[in-house]
């Protein structure tokens, strides 16, 4: 059979320089005990599961809502459709709707940019209602927008009856959907998540604090929101960065402020104590090269067009094994980001990683000479 005709992979396989640490670094021990519902920890640059309890159980998520009627805001304000420098009337529902409060007044003109800050700061209620209503019309249309979104981002298993997280029946989701919500969130809009490191806001002279007191009790933290009804208990989504590694805590149905912030801080520790997130390759460089049969360049350089990050237990990345499968036969022409190999990063029987290797360069067709001498040395291969 010619080799025209197979369908056999060249495999190139690399391993990353092995040290004595790395030989006898041990696997990460169980996560901490936390007296809560469901949670998730996560990196914040991959999405590496670090630990969980039931992540996928659908429960009230009380003002943790917030996240998502921020994203959609955050949208917005992105895509022009509002400013924050924009005023909105406030509406007697809005200035009615109950629980929490940054306290506007109904019929007055408020910034949206201090409408966030009321939303994300004090988890005005009130806040949330307003930027609802002014960019859709009314909240029941700006919930069908946070689904939208949620579907989207792949978050499956939420369903937003409100922008406030005040209790309703069928108003869901789950850990695992959050942390997907809240690393979008942190990625796409890292200029306006800023706003939630804020330790206090003022509004109407009142000033009320962030309701989430890792901000005082972590330097690392800068996030993210807390939630709390009868039936959701207390609950908090919280985010750390150290070193340039961010690990994201999804905390749900706890019983108290306390149970809930003790069990983020024993669960962002333990992320950051027992891995760590490496940059494997950066966007550009060459990983490998391909043979390019009937090209112009008889090889084509293969790397990856975004940096390739990994997140693995720490002390473990000395003993990561790279492989590359290279499909036998490539021809021209190749475009530039054309995927043409596969990349796989395991440690030891685990594949940790999968991900396409794309060419890094256009490598058109040859000249009639090279392509009738490549075709002649195919029939031989």
């Amino acid at each position: 059979m010619s080799t025209r005709l197979s369908c056999a992979l060249i495999t190139l396989v690399f391993l990353f320089a092995t040290s004595a640490y790395a030989q006898s670094a041990m696997p990460a021990p169980a996560p901490p005990i936390i007296g809560a519902k469901s949670y998730l920890v996560i990196d914040g640059t991959t999405g590496h599961e670090l630990a969980s309890l039931n992540p996928d159980a659908p429960l009230a998520p009380a003002s943790l809502t917030k996240i998502m009627t921020t994203y959609v805001v955050f949208k917005a304000l992105r895509q022009g459709q509002i400013n924050l420098g924009d005023e909105v009337t406030i509406s007697e529902r809005a200035w009615r709707t109950p629980g929490s409060r940054m306290f506007i007044e109904v019929g007055t003109r408020v910034k949206i940019d201090d409408l966030l800050m009321g939303m994300v700061v004090q988890s005005g209620n009130d806040a949330s209602v307003a930027l609802a209503e002014h960019i859709a019309g009314t909240e029941g249309v700006f919930a069908q927008m946070m689904n939208q979104h949620a579907q989207q981002l792949g978050m499956l298993s939420s369903n937003f009856l409100n922008a406030t997280g005040l209790p309703a029946e069928g108003h869901v989701t789950t850990a695992r959907d959050l942390a997907t919500l809240a690393r979008a969130l942190i990625t796409e809009f890292p200029d306006y998540y800023a706003r939630h490191s804020t330790k206090e806001f003022t509004y109407n002279d009142i000033k009320q604090s962030n309701r989430n007191s890792l901000l005082w009790r972590d330097p690392s933290v800068d996030g993210m929101k807390t939630g709390h009804t009868d039936d959701a208990g207390y609950c908090l989504v919280s985010s750390a960065k150290r070193d340039g590694m961010r690990v994201i805590s999804v905390v749900l149905g706890t019983s108290s402020t306390r149970s809930r912030t003790d069990g983020s801080q024993a669960l962002i520790n333990y992320g950051f104590r027992f891995f760590e997130t490496r940059l494997l390759y950066k966007a550009g460089e060459e990983i490998t090269t391909a043979r390019v049969w009937q090209s112009e360049n008889i090889t084509s350089r293969l790397g990856v067009l975004e940096d390739l990050y990994i997140t693995v237990p720490r002390g473990s990345y000395e003993k990561l094994e790279s492989t590359v499968d290279i499909p036998a036969i490539v021809e021209a022409p190749i475009a530039a980001g054309q995927p043409v190999a596969e990349l796989k990063i395991s440690l030891g029987a685990d594949q940790l990683l999968s991900t396409q290797l794309r060419a890094l360069d256009d490598n058109p067709t040859g000249s009639f000479w090279q392509r009738t001498k490549d075709s002649i040395t195919l029939w031989f291969e």
